[in-house]
């Protein structure tokens, strides 16, 4: 099956294909099958090459495929290659799985749209892109998938084109993403001038050996990668694309949240492991950028009323939990997380998507409540994938953010600390979130109210797959008891090189026991915490929300209105370049180069005015001219 891999990241190319060239003629749900049906095929091949791979010896699973050569020039050499190890197998599962259970969704969930088969030739190529991007076994090849990825995520988020609220939030993905990309682009171009090659298998076996532990050189390497990780993975200080990415249809939101396009940059960073444990400062940068965006986006969510946007900023927060992960050496820990956020921030999305498709499209929580008796599977669904993220036990965030937040604790203090705060902060404002929507009295206009309905079956199934891997998709991370972390044995492997790095500059001993699991009841509690706080406030006291706004008016001005970042950027950035190419339009353009331009134009003309003269029509001038033109000759031959 190992020679079978390029199958994987085909068949959505062949589902873009077929729905592009042949479906204008099909009817609508040919579209969205033969879109997920393509998708669904890449996740049976994946199954099939990981059955294969696990009959390997761990220590042996690592295999390459090289399809063809791509392009050779000089030292270049980049052939069209595939690699599949632990790390690349958990990647295309999450991103074929999920994306398959998205792409059924989408089939109800767009019925009716214009632009139906559209949506899904988008969607086959975004999901075509971001395997790609996990499966290639070279930088050059995973930026083609980079940049495929942002591509599609600036056709999605734009879907509704006419709207401008929508095309403006297309391009801000776009443009953010190009300052991030340019950074990972010369990180990329360092390799190559280092190593000589793209290759990943040469570079991580040459780099202990070709750079020096901490030195300048790998330090520039990995900050450079990472600046195109937090483009990406939205995290401090580029994160502003994702919560306008909202304005894409729903499906969209949870495809780029939970499969595709966020997961880039997390997948990357642990991807080039090896590197970041030989450059501690980078390291510890992906750790103090990662907290930080973790706390920071989760006191925003606190003050949302936009559904989606409240589970936007808790995507770019728990991308922050990964990112710390990776930071404090933890890389398997992060990839853990990134699967199970994919399987519950996937189920919210879509979940926030049947609400709307209830309430004809209303996202503002406070013309809600009491929505779980007329959407009881949506409300339960929902539920789920809050306990999950809350990190309730037996869900699957318990286990897998309980994990980061013990070798956080691990590694420095201030990392837990910052964790825990915001793993309470979470759990509250998706409780908050829950309340808002669900339970209480209904706030719901009459006429929505009047048409009040749960969402078909086709999406409905999809919400319960998700739940079910939103309660059971942590055991396969089971802590404590010996040959149960299943998911972290996996990828050991992987990350061997990096952990004996990092551990051969580690102080002090392992921790008790004891202190793991005061850690794990620590975590549960603050989930209760977060829990039991949003439960008083939007159900027990209902006025408490107000109240605290009015006593903490500033600080709730403050969060709000998200810091003012995006103004504060609109001021140094935006603006400055808007001032500057105005600038430049009106006297430089206009002023230099439309006046060489129009004065060359102007000069030619009057050349011409008189150069006009001499042609008169009369035949009596024409043959006084070539008289004078002989005479001219003959003087000329005469005197000379």
């Amino acid at each position: 099956m190992f020679d079978l891999v390029w199958l994987i990241p085909l068949f959505p190319l062949i589902g873009f294909f077929l729905n592009a060239v042949f479906g204008r003629e099909w009817p609508e749900k040919v579209n969205g099958w033969v879109g997920s049906l393509s998708v669904g095929a890449s996740f049976v091949v994946a199954c099939l090459i990981l059955k294969e791979l696990l009959a390997v010896d761990p220590a042996s699973r690592s295999v390459e495929k090289v399809v063809y050569t791509w392009m050779v020039s000089g030292n270049l050499n980049v052939p069209v290659g595939f690699l599949m190890d632990p790390l690349g197998m958990v990647m295309m599962m999450v991103v074929s799985g999920v994306g398959f259970i998205i792409h059924v969704y989408s089939i109800g969930y767009m019925h009716g749209e214009v632009g139906y088969r559209r949506y899904f030739c988008y969607l086959n190529l975004f999901v075509f892109s971001m395997l790609i991007l996990v499966s290639a076994n070279n930088f050059l090849l995973m930026f083609v998938g980079w940049e495929g990825v942002g591509l599609c995520s600036y056709l999605l988020i734009g879907y509704y084109y006419e709207k401008k609220s929508a095309a403006d939030a297309g391009k801000k993905a776009f443009v953010v993403n190009r300052v991030g990309d340019f950074g990972f682009m010369l990180g990329m171009f360092l390799l190559f001038v280092t190593f000589g090659t793209f290759n990943y298998t040469e570079i991580f076996a040459a780099a202990p050996k070709q750079l020096v532990q901490g030195g300048i050189l790998v330090t520039g390497i990995t900050l450079l990668l990472f600046v195109g990780a937090t483009g990406k993975s939205a995290q401090i200080p580029l994160y502003t694309w994702l919560p306008d990415a909202m304005e894409g249809p729903t499906p969209v939101s949870a495809l780029i949240h939970a499969a595709t396009m966020v997961t880039a940059g997390v997948y990357m960073v642990a991807r080039c492991s090896i590197l970041f444990a030989m450059a501690p400062i980078s390291l510890y940068t992906v750790a103090v950028i990662g907290g930080a965006t973790a706390l920071y986006a989760a006191t925003i969510g606190v003050t949302q009323f936009d559904i989606k946007r409240v589970l936007a900023y808790s995507t770019i927060s728990q991308l922050g939990y990964m990112f710390m992960a990776c930071g404090v050496g933890a890389f398997a820990s992060g990839i853990f997380h990134l699967m199970t956020h994919a399987f519950f921030k996937a189920l919210l999305f879509m979940a926030a998507g049947s609400v709307m498709h209830a309430m004809a499209g209303e996202l503002d929580m406070r013309k809600m409540g009491g929505l779980r008796r007329q959407l009881p599977w949506t409300h339960w669904t929902y539920i789920f994938g809050t306990l999950a993220i809350a990190g309730i036990f037996p869900f699957a965030g318990f286990f897998s953010k309980d994990e980061i937040l013990f070798y956080a604790f691990e590694k420095h203090l201030g990392f837990w600390i910052w964790g825990a705060v915001a793993a309470i902060v979470t759990s509250f404002y998706m409780f908050r979130s829950v309340f808002m929507t669900f339970w209480g009295e209904s706030r719901v206009d009459a006429h929505t109210a009047h048409h009040l309905h749960e969402s078909p079956p086709i999406m409905v199934a999809p919400l319960v797959v998700l739940a079910v891997l939103s309660l059971v998709g942590g055991l396969v991370g089971i802590p404590i008891i010996p040959h149960w972390h299943v998911f972290g044995d996996f990828l050991a492997p992987v990350f061997a090189p990096a952990k004996s790095i990092i551990d051969a500059g580690a102080h002090g001993g392992h921790h008790s026991l004891a202190l793991e699991l005061g850690l794990m009841g620590i975590s549960l509690g603050i989930a209760v915490v977060g829990f039991f706080l949003a439960r008083w406030m939007y159900i027990t006291n209902p006025s408490a929300p107000d109240e605290v706004i009015k006593e903490f008016k500033g600080l709730h001005t403050l969060v709000y209105n998200k810091y003012w970042i995006d103004e504060l950027y609109d001021f140094l950035f935006v603006n400055s370049i808007v001032r500057f190419s105005r600038f430049l339009w009106k006297y430089f353009d206009d002023a230099v180069i439309d006046g060489i331009v129009n004065g060359l134009a102007a000069l030619v003309r009057e050349w011409g005015s008189g150069l006009r003269r001499f042609q008169t029509g009369l035949i009596r001038d024409y043959a006084l001219s070539v008289l004078l033109g002989v005479l001219a000759v003959i003087g000329y031959l005469v005197f000379r």
